[in-house]
């Protein structure tokens, strides 16, 4: 037995993850046509198809749409066209039938699209050929049960949640946060406005925002509005909890800190607060209790990225391998159940995970989606997974991965649109990803890398 072997024995047992067994068999069968093996698969050079194109992806067979171009954001010519940085934003009306993308300026445009041609074509009131420009701040989230809505907030009044109706062009307060009681109040101004965070549960029963400061990552409000029982806030600078429901009082255990983004369960149930430099933390809205997850507690493997779903949280653990990516309880931090089995026996941690998760269902049984790059900017293929979009089992029955195309992404650092941060529509059935496809689309006016987004099939 190699030092390699005995390693994985030694970490599965003294940590008591369970590891899920590869079989023939795989317990959700939801993209029948995908690549599951772990073959290394080279990517083949490609010319940009023009917006619009349908095509396959030489290596993976899915099939793939251009859905932006240099024309796209017309407040700004000739600039970047991405995706929402988080993962964690709902990108796709509930019917599969509109998303929007970001463009350079923070402008959001949306557009629609036909789930059966994959054509991507232009809403009422935009110009032809062109997205509509959505009166909303950069990372608003749509609907989970209506096609017709998203939510988000303003440049106008960022500490109220906002509401969009496409058929009627009419926006809507939802909530003014500065009325929720919230100790010390929260008073609109230069320095005191929130982050484009709004996540929703996925009923739209709740929703919540990170608030209060300058700029993320500097925020001390989490507040959570119920649309029944009201707001409920939760100071994490003075570890004071109150509002309109629930108790009262000091977080257990107590903790001061700042927020970087603060996003909800899909049951509404929890927030994962991210915190810069020191992992996150699990709050348990309807009770004081709020759960570190840091990333210097060697058991607990709360670094990388990671994404949240109904009642259970997916990040990668950092150990191991690269594609050591683990699932858990947000009621339960240190029960980690690792999702790809086995793994390799030559690490590889030369690519990062960036995750997606809107399609989680009410057992966390549905695959998690992401895409794999280089933080370095490198173009070489050297392992399984590299460089690619692929989705992998969550149900525990069998270990699947499913691969579905090369991304084509370079990150340069520190500009995030050339990374290929995703987006999964609700159906589970289409990645929307950034792609500056190798660095082929051109520059812009200053001379910064240009990048478009792109929609993949995974069926």
């Amino acid at each position: 037995m190699n030092h390699i072997r005995l390693f994985l024995i030694l970490y599965f047992g003294v940590f008591g993850i369970i590891a899920v067994t590869c079989s023939a068999a795989q317990g959700v069968p939801p993209y029948p046509n995908a690549v599951t093996d772990r073959s290394i698969r080279l990517e083949t050079p490609m010319v940009p198809p023009a917006v619009g194109t349908i095509f396959t992806d030489p290596e993976f067979g899915s099939t793939i749409v251009r859905a932006t171009d240099q024309n796209t954001n017309f407040k700004m010519p000739r600039s970047y066209i991405r995706n929402e940085g988080s993962g964690q934003a709902n990108e796709w009306s509930s019917d599969t039938r509109k998303f929007y993308a970001i463009g350079a300026g923070g402008y959001e445009f949306a557009f629609g699209f036909n789930p059966s041609t994959m054509q991507v074509s232009s809403l009422p009131n935009a110009a032809p050929g062109g997205g509509f420009l959505v009166p909303l701040r950069e990372g608003s989230s749509f609907s989970f049960t209506d096609p017709d809505l998203i939510y988000g907030t303003t440049n106008k009044n960022p500490l109220s949640i906002t509401s969009y109706r496409f058929s009627t062009g009419v926006s809507r307060t939802v909530i003014d946060t500065t009325t929720c009681g919230a100790q010390p109040p929260l008073v609109f101004s230069r320095t005191i406005v929130s982050d484009d965070d709004v996540s929703l549960s996925g009923n739209d029963t709740r929703m919540s925002i990170s608030e209060g400061g300058p700029q993320s990552g500097k925020h001390p409000f989490v507040v959570v509005y119920d649309k029944s029982l009201g707001c409920r806030w939760y100071n994490t600078q003075t570890g004071q909890i109150g509002g309109q429901w629930g108790p009262a009082g000091p977080a257990t255990p107590p903790a001061s800190f700042l927020v970087r983004h603060a996003y909800l369960s899909h049951s509404g149930k929890y927030v994962r607060i991210l915190v810069n430099n020191i992992g996150w933390y699990v709050w348990d809205v309807k009770t004081l209790n709020v759960t570190p997850c840091n990333v210097h507690t060697p058991n607990l493997r709360c670094g990388g990225y990671g994404v949240g779903g109904y009642n259970s949280t997916v990040n990668s653990l950092g150990i191991t391998d690269g594609m050591n990516i683990g699932i858990r309880p947000y009621s339960n931090l240190q029960a980690i159940t690792p999702l790809v089995s086995p793994l390799g026996l030559q690490p590889n941690f030369g690519q990062e995970k960036h995750f997606t998760w809107s399609n989680a269902n009410k057992n966390d049984s549905v695959p998690v989606c992401l895409s794999g790059y280089s933080y370095d900017g490198d173009t070489g293929i050297t392992e399984p997974y590299d460089g690619e979009i692929m989705c992998i089992e969550t149900d525990g029955v069998a270990s699947t991965v499913w691969r579905f195309a090369h991304h084509r992404a370079v990150w340069l650092t520190p500009l995030e649109q050339t990374q290929p941060l995703g987006n999964v529509s609700d159906d589970g059935r289409f990645f929307l990803f950034t792609s500056g496809w190798d660095g082929q689309l051109g520059t812009d006016s200053q001379g910064l890398p240009r990048s478009d987004v792109w929609i993949v099939k995974l069926d």
